[in-house]
Parts: C-alpha cells; sequence; structure tokens
C-alpha cells in the first residue's frame, strides 16, 4: 500500500515506517509541523519525501491521520475525503486534556474513520462513542542490550521540561537529585537549573542527542528514572527498558503495564521510589539483573514485529477482501487487533542471579 502521513511523532512513526508498504511524508522548504518529511532520519527507501503540491490523488491508498486538521487538509490536496472515499485510519498519540474522564474525542461518533489509541488506557479515558476504537501498542526498533550501568546516576528523557511542568514532573526532579546527580536529555532542557533550583553539579543537562548518541549515552547511566504524570506513555522509557536499563517509574497512566516492578520500582510513592533509588544505585549487579527482567519485559510487549503485524491487519481492513464485511477483522468488540492479547505475567522473573527476582518495594532489593 502507498501510505501518506505526516512526520508528526518521529520516535512512533521510526517504527511505523519499518514495515512493508511506501511510506509518502510531505515535505515542505522550510520543514514545519507540515513538512518535516524524513528530517534526516535514518529511514528505508520505502520512506519518500513528497511536495504536498505534487501530490496524486490516485497515487494514496490509504491515509494515516495524527491530527484533526489532516483531514480537511487530505481533502483540500487530494479531492478526496478521508473515511468516505479514501481509507483512513486516525492514530491518537496522546492522553486526553481538560475535563478527563468526560473529554470528547475530535473524532467520537462518526463512523467513517477507526481510531487507534497506541495505549489501553487512552482507550479507556478518552469518550470515542460510537466511533470504532483499537489498540496497537508500541513497538520498538530493538537497539540491543547496551547497558553498562557505570555513571552511578539517574537518566532521564523527557522533552519540554521547563515548559511542561508538572505534566512531565519536572518538580519532582529536586527529590530525586538528593539520591544521585541526574542526567537530562531531550529538547527544550534550557533554563531546569534556574526552574527547579538544581545546581549543575547535581543535574547536567545533556540537550536532544542523536538516536545512537542518546542509547550509548543513556545506557551508562545506573538507573533510568520515569517522573512524567501524565503523558501516553513516553517511548524512551521502553528504549531504555530495551537498553537493559532498570526503571524507577511514576505508576501512572500506562506505565503501570509497561514496567512489571521486577524490572526496578513502580510506584505513586515518591518516598518509596527513592529508596529504591539508592538501593539500586549502592548495588550494580542488583541494577544489572533488574534491567535484564526490563529488556525481556520490553522484548516480550513492546517488539516492532508484533507492532507491525498489528498495523498490517488495521491496514488489510480498510481494503477488505471479497467477501468480507469492512471492520470484521481488525476492530474487534473489545478494541484488541488478534494476536495482540497478552497474557499477564506471574508476580516474579527468574533473571540472571541465582533465584527469582520479587517485586522491587522497599526492601526487596537486596
Amino acid at each position: 500500500m502507498r501510505i501518506l502521513l505526516w512526520h508528526v511523532h518521529g520516535s512512533w512513526t521510526d517504527a511505523f515506517v519499518r514495515g512493508r508498504h511506501e511510506y509518502l511524508l510531505p515535505v515542505l522548504p522550510d520543514g514545519g509541523p507540515w513538512g518535516l518529511g524524513r528530517a534526516g532520519r535514518d529511514w528505508p527507501a520505502s520512506v519518500r519525501e513528497v511536495s504536498p503540491g505534487t501530490l496524486d490523488a490516485a497515487g494514496v491508498d490509504a491515509v494515516v491521520l495524527q491530527r484533526p486538521e489532516e483531514a480537511a487538509e487530505v481533502a483540500r490536496l487530494l479531492g478526496r475525503r478521508p473515511g468516505v472515499d479514501l481509507p483512513a485510519v486516525y492514530v491518537e498519540h496522546n492522553t486526553p486534556k481538560g475535563d478527563v474522564p468526560f473529554t470528547r474525542h475530535p473524532l467520537a461518533d462518526q463512523q467513517e474513520i477507526p481510531v487507534v489509541h497506541v495505549t489501553h488506557f487512552n482507550e479507556l479515558f478518552w469518550d470515542c462513542g460510537r466511533a470504532r476504537t483499537t489498540v496497537i501498542e508500541h513497538g520498538i526498533a530493538d537497539p540491543g542490550y547496551l547497558y553498562t550501568g557505570e555513571m552511578p546516576e539517574l537518566g532521564v528523557v523527557v522533552n519540554e521540561p521547563v515548559r511542561r511542568g508538572r505534566v512531565t514532573g519536572t518538580d519532582l526532579l529536586c527529590r530525586f537529585a538528593t539520591a544521585a546527580p541526574l542526567q537530562v536529555f531531550g529538547m527544550g532542557g534550557d533554563g531546569l537549573h534556574a526552574g527547579t533550583g538544581i545546581p549543575p553539579s547535581r543535574l547536567t543537562i545533556r540537550g536532544d542527542l542523536k538516536t545512537a548518541d542518546l542509547h550509548r549515552e543513556l545506557a551508562r547511566c545506573r538507573v533510568y528514572l520515569h517522573p512524567l504524570r501524565w503523558t501516553s506513555l513516553g517511548l524512551a522509557l521502553l528504549e531504555a527498558m530495551h537498553l537493559g536499563m532498570p526503571v524507577l517509574a511514576l505508576a501512572t497512566t500506562e506505565a503501570a503495564r509497561a514496567v512489571p516492578a521486577e524490572a526496578g520500582a513502580i510506584s505513586t510513592n515518591v518516598r518509596e521510589l527513592l529508596r529504591c533509588a539508592e538501593q539500586l544505585l549502592g548495588d550494580p549487579e542488583e541494577a544489572r539483573r533488574r534491567g535484564k527482567a526490563a529488556r525481556e519485559a520490553a522484548l516480550e510487549r513492546y517488539g516492532l514485529d508484533r507492532f507491525l503485524a498489528d498495523w498490517d491487519t488495521v491496514l488489510a481492513d480498510l481494503h477488505p477482501r471479497r467477501g468480507q464485511p469492512k471492520g470484521s477483522t481488525a476492530l474487534r468488540g473489545n478494541g484488541t487487533p488478534p494476536g495482540n492479547e497478552t497474557p499477564d505475567r506471574k508476580g516474579t522473573f527468574t533473571g540472571s542471579g541465582t533465584g527469582p527476582l520479587t517485586p522491587a518495594r522497599e526492601g526487596t532489593i537486596h
């Protein structure tokens, strides 16, 4: 299929374009939200940059929408209406804002365009009315086991932490800085020292690194910290787990499903997370064991092959085979594509050590 989509969410797109289709990304001379194209990313040759003015209406088989205003833009460029005379699906990347849990989705109640949520939490909390919905959990191109943990510091990846404030848990960083120095990666970190009151000796602003550099530098930190209060599911968290890093995470939104306790510690009790941080920082071998548990959990649930297979199911459903009614394969009553059901894990994990790892709460790390 020839699929039109805008480069909106770089990390998600990085996984999506590794499928077996041809991907058309609009590009403009000045880039911007409507014309990033590849943005210099090392993506397969099947990802083609296209000028919006030269798009061939007959050369697009489907469109993946990611912003409400894109439907009108597609109709303007192609003269085809998404969901009416052009197969379309809408990807909702974000948690709802405003009057949660009563927030109405922009595509609520319409029947033409299915809504694909990236987490079960999002599907649960968005009010989509009668619109067809499903969940395709994230997939990560495995960067490999790179963990060294050589620096007894906490690694954090967050974009715009000063502007987003409490949403990203920026106000909590000063508490974690009492346990260990912080390495903060991501865009928009300027002003963190002034905004948090943390001195440079306890917080290093690393900035927005290229993906390979980020993975290498992040994996040197002893523990990954996920302090975000209200986010869909930080892909950097899943990447850190793939790297083999032990994780300290707030048990909010989808993190409660994504991070098993044996991978580090997950709690809404910040004091508990701080105590676990101190224990992991002081015990490199236990940190390594829990990092391996994190990697195994991430590979099991957030692998790239499963992600692409789920998307192929949804895309095929936009072009049903003869005799098969539209909506019969990808979107089911429980909102889950076939094959995406994940059985619950047991409460213990057998890692590289001599015994099973029990959930990491105060006193259980030894």
